[in-house]
């Protein structure tokens, strides 16, 4: 596992390291996927082409699943998972909520996980029951733990917002409901940042409906090594229609605050 984080972390900082060598001042988007405001940039598709190369020439057996590129079989039962840039509308416009992220599945099972928060010259990184660590300016300067013993009315709380309008609609219903029940809101606009900074004590507390599996790999493990819990609803695990992360005890109390509101609704 020390050696798949090895290798994880040498190529999410090479990735970072190009694009924002090859960053133009104003980004131009070359396609657009679910709505037209869920955008991909030539640089996506660049980072995840340099990403998926510098596996095949480490590992040429593992499978790849990528964000931009979809999923490419192997034989090793070890599968890579990779967002080349997640928050790629924070880097068309600009802002440095941005982040190249990178996991590895063993048999299905996330054994190891680097997020590279390029902007910010900040690299999380973690093995399955090894911990996790953040790296500033490419030194390891402290082991993550999330923050514990807070309640829900004094918990800082992160969230996201889909694509389609009507889903937002919704969300921003929910997000009304929770508001006079936490200390405050943020919104980031990278899952992988928010989980991240769920397990460096940053906030408290994260949710969001309507994220991929790319976008949380890393970052949930990187969350649980710091001593968060992640999952969805009534015991499932984190998916798509509402992933939770938070220390025991309050994400409960935020699971309990969601359920009623029936956050996966689209209407």
């Amino acid at each position: 596992m020390t050696d798949f984080v090895t290798l994880a972390e040498d190529i999410a900082r090479e990735a970072g390291e190009m694009i924002l060598a090859k960053r133009p001042t104003n980004p131009e988007v070359v396609q657009t996927k679910s709505s037209p405001t869920d955008v991909v940039t030539a640089l996506d598709r660049a980072s995840e082409e340099l990403i998926r190369a510098r596996i095949r020439q480490a590992r040429p057996d593992d499978m790849i699943l990528g964000e931009e590129g979809g999923d490419t079989p192997g034989s090793s039962g070890v599968r890579w998972v990779v967002d080349p840039i997640d928050g790629t509308v924070n880097f068309l416009y600009g802002l440095p909520e941005w982040a190249v992220s990178i996991a590895v599945e063993v048999d299905g099972e996330i054994v190891a996980g680097v997020v590279n928060v390029v902007p910010r010259g900040e690299l999380f990184s973690a093995s399955l029951g090894g911990g996790a660590v953040l790296h500033k300016d490419g030194l390891a300067v402290s082991r993550l733990r999330c923050n514990s013993g807070v309640p829900l009315g004094q918990a800082l709380v992160a969230t996201g917002f889909g694509y389609d309008a009507g889903r937002r609609g919704v969300q921003g219903s929910v997000v009304a409901a929770v508001l006079p029940a936490v200390r405050d809101i943020r919104r980031g606009g990278s899952c992988a940042i928010d989980l991240c900074s769920v397990a460096a004590g940053r906030v408290d507390a994260y949710y969001e409906r309507g994220i991929n599996y790319w976008d949380y790999a890393a970052a949930g493990l990187i969350a649980r090594e710091a001593g968060a819990r992640l999952g969805g609803l009534n015991g499932k695990g984190p998916n798509g229609e509402l992933t939770l992360c938070a220390a025991p005890g309050l994400f409960e109390e935020l699971h309990d605050l969601l359920a009623p509101l029936d956050p996966e609704r689209d209407a």
